[in-house]
């Protein structure tokens, strides 16, 4: 048992409940700021000190209410809205610089990601035979991330893809076009398996919303 574990009460997501929680978030919190001008946490941010958090060139911003819990690594160009979780073990990495983030990671609010779940905005060139593809380089896209998503257990999400508000990533899915809103996906790759909601329905509030 890991000496932070211990200090929390074997909690997975980090909390403010007892003396050795609140200890463990001002530590991690303190851990991530090191890293400013290139990192933003709103003042209510929680953060696992056994969470890896870096903004390697690029910017990383979490809103109110955002948690990391331990053994996750956010990197790169990763922007989350509020009220945002990464549970235990899941991997955030965004491409770019904070001029030109090409592959950065996008979220809204209210998104929920489970344990072991990856994303990363680049992916390696395979187009020549004739040269390795440790050497042809990566490309860069944008992962976005819309309102109100919840992405199960072992979800990969590839560069380039955009899932729409309010759905669902079924655990174990790879998910490589993008997803309309109110989707419920899952499969390898990821298909969509049912609606949230109506057509209809959705029609009459994309009316409302000119």
């Amino acid at each position: 048992m890991s000496f932070w574990n211990g200090i929390i009460g074997g909690h997975s997501m980090p909390n403010n409940q007892t003396v050795g929680g609140k200890f463990s978030l001002w530590f991690g919190k303190r851990q991530a700021l090191r890293h400013r001008p290139n990192i933003e946490l709103a003042a209510d941010v929680k953060i696992s000190p056994e969470a890896r958090i870096h903004p390697r060139g690029g910017m990383i911003r979490l809103g109110k209410g955002c948690s990391v819990a331990p053994g996750a690594v956010v990197q790169g160009n990763v922007s989350m809205g509020e009220n945002c979780s990464v549970q235990m073990n899941s991997m955030l990495i965004g491409y770019g610089t904070r001029e030109n983030p090409g592959g950065r990671i996008e979220m809204g609010n209210h998104v929920r990601i489970a344990p072991n779940v990856q994303m990363i905005g680049g992916n390696h060139v395979i187009a020549r035979t004739d040269v390795p593809i440790s050497g042809q380089g990566l490309v860069h896209k944008p992962i976005i991330i819309e309102d109100d998503v919840w992405i199960a257990g072992r979800v990969v999400i590839t560069c380039g893809v955009r899932i729409g508000t309010g759905s669902v990533i079924a655990a174990g899915a790879v998910v490589t076009k993008d997803v309309p809103a109110w989707s419920i996906v899952g499969g390898v790759p990821a298909k969509v398996l049912r609606k949230r909601k109506p057509d209809e329905e959705m029609k009459n509030e994309n009316e409302r919303t000119f």
